[in-house]
């Protein structure tokens, strides 16, 4: 299924703006003299209408929850609001779906100055055809109520427009609707919520929502393991398409790994060859090796660099990540470029044999495009040092 539109809650899915949120919350109850708990243990205020949960959740009367929530906006206002960012990747996505002609809004139970505001403030409002808050004279409006607004200022059919959000209101308030809806997990719902609310899809990262609009997602419904060795696992996944189909998947679990691009002063490049036992081949490549449970990416490249070729760098840059076989592997590989060289003594594995060898940029070059060096993060990293740093 393709959908032609994308709503989205706001608060928890596109800006995380629970510390604001969560403070003025505090702030209101200390000042009524309510027993409450550290703001950050207010969660119950991130997505329903803040008078519904002063009634809900602390049992306050109708009038006094509405002075309650006066006094939240006085924080929130002048300070509150100000405490929020974007989920990192959220600009990314919207570039993308913009690209996928897909057009977007915003129903939330936030007042819609403060979302506004806060879209200005990050320079996304132009992403949005159209966004639909609620006022400050009726902001108990239900999300059923919001998303239907939305649903008609949009123009589309709601078998063509996917909700997302991080509560469950926002996925009840789709089912009402008859409209799809994903819930997110980087927001303030889980799992069992989406799942007991009726969500069609759980995402777990935010470029899954290009996925399911597009019609590509597969969602994992079980994992079987397989085999757990040393460096890799493997497991058989029962999916489901984007179509309602289902499917199988095998796996290969990585835990990631980096490779560093040394460039000497002398314009050669740090180049080790070794036999790799998979291809029963001794060949060219650039020196890389997985990273250990915790590690930095950065931290990796520094150690694998000085234990395979004993050299160190005075700056390591990044030049991007690789997936290197994504039919199958999670593998992840991250590249680095290495100036400013010098050399010492190497610390190899007790079953690691390699030379170290300097070779011209050329040469290196060269190799690549005859096919003589075939490790592909070694290809890669070799062309993108030569756009990059234009050799």
């Amino acid at each position: 299924m393709r959908y032609r539109a994308v709503i989205f809650d706001f608060d928890g899915t596109i800006c995380d703006t629970g510390e604001g949120i969560l403070k003025s919350a505090k702030y209101a109850l200390d000042a009524f003299g309510y027993d409450a708990p550290d703001y950050t243990q207010l969660t119950c205020f991130i997505g329903p209408p803040l008078l519904v949960t002063f009634q809900e959740e602390f049992h306050a009367d109708a009038a006094t929850a509405d002075e309650l929530v006066k006094k939240f906006r006085e924080r929130y206002t002048n300070e509150g609001i100000y405490e929020s960012c974007l989920y990192d990747g959220i600009k990314e996505l919207l570039v993308a779906l913009k690209k996928d002609n897909i057009k977007m809004a915003i129903a939330s139970s936030k007042p819609q100055d403060y979302i506004e505001t806060l879209l200005n403030r990050f320079g996304i409002r132009s992403y949005f055809d159209t966004v639909c808050g609620v006022s400050f004279t009726a902001d108990c409006e239900s999300k059923a109520s919001i998303i239907a607004r939305c649903h008609k200022e949009l123009g589309i059919a709601g078998n063509e427009i996917i909700m997302v959000g991080d509560r469950r209101y926002d996925i009840e308030g789709a089912k009402s609707n008859v409209i799809d809806s994903v819930g997110v997990l980087w927001g303030y719902g889980n799992r069992i919520e989406f799942i007991e609310a009726g969500a069609k899809y759980i995402a777990e990262k935010i470029m899954d929502i290009e996925s399911i609009a597009l019609g590509f997602y597969e969602q994992t419904d079980n994992v079987q393991g397989i085999f757990a060795g040393k460096i890799i696992t493997v497991h058989n996944d029962d999916i489901t398409l984007a179509d309602g189909t289902k499917a199988f998947r095998e796996v290969v679990e990585h835990p990631g790994g980096v490779a560093v691009v040394g460039l000497t002063d002398n314009r050669e490049i740090v180049m080790v060859k070794q036999f790799r036992y998979p291809y029963k081949e001794t060949i060219y490549e650039i020196p890389a090796g997985k990273l250990e449970k915790g590690e930095e990416p950065m931290s990796a490249a520094v150690r694998e660099f000085s234990e395979e070729c004993g050299a160190t760098a005075e700056s390591f840059e990044p030049m991007g990540e690789i997936y290197p076989s994504p039919g199958y592997t999670s593998e992840i590989i991250r590249l680095y470029c290495a100036t400013g060289l010098s050399f010492g003594e190497q610390h190899l594995d007790e079953d690691e044999n390699l030379d170290v060898i300097k070779m011209p940029f050329s040469e290196c070059l060269s190799r690549v495009m005859s096919g003589e060096i075939k490790a592909a993060k070694t290809i890669i990293g070799i062309l993108k040092l030569k756009e990059l740093k234009n050799i």
